[in-house]
């Protein structure tokens, strides 16, 4: 039996509307109520899984999943950077950002490079590549971007041309030899 997994991005959060690297921080309001909308589209699984993270955790909660948490699934961990918008930190330490965005492998914010999250994502995806059937993970777009990289072979710096928007859907299958991208459906208003 086919594995098909249905990736959800959770909701936005004051970082995602301010531009900032992600803390723990919960979903605003206006995603909660966003989230009923989307309810109605998700598709019921034997299997479910959410990041750690509360944002995570409340979209899942607000969907009525029943879902349990995955390390694996976690936001890729930005250092010293959580919490602080993009444009602050490109003002007072340009090189770094330059580097982080160049190369693979640059962590200069003391957290995780984006090599380190693409292994993880890949690793978690054929994980569940024999699992069977339809499983649900809520997760982070940074984890879905690399899922979908990883589905289609893709370049790595390929990863920045991907846009997941809070609370859209991404469908992924496993036929038994390879991932596919199957859909991604336009995030809930």
């Amino acid at each position: 039996m086919p594995t098909r997994l249905t990736l959800i991005c959770h909701g936005a959060t004051a970082a995602t509307r301010s531009g900032a690297f992600p803390a723990d921080e919960p979903l605003e309001e206006r995603a909660l109520v966003r989230v009923a909308a989307l309810q109605p589209m998700i598709r019921r699984a034997g299997r479910a899984w959410t990041s750690p993270a509360l944002r995570a955790r409340q979209t899942a909660a607000a969907l009525s999943i029943d879902a349990i948490e995955e390390p694996a699934l976690r936001d890729i961990d930005s250092g010293r950077w959580a919490g602080r918008r993009l444009e602050e930190i490109q003002a007072e330490e340009p090189e770094s950002v330059i580097a982080w965005l160049a190369d693979l492998d640059a962590a200069p914010h003391g957290g995780e490079s984006l090599s380190a999250l693409l292994g993880r994502a890949a690793a978690w995806l054929d994980a569940r590549a024999g699992d069977g059937g339809p499983g649900i993970a809520v997760t982070h777009a940074a984890v879905i971007r690399a899922a979908i990289l990883h589905a289609l072979a893709a370049p790595a710096s390929s990863f920045w041309r991907i846009d997941i928007a809070p609370l859209s859907l991404t469908e992924l299958s496993h036929d038994g030899r390879r991932w596919a991208w199957r859909a991604a459906s336009l995030p809930v208003g």
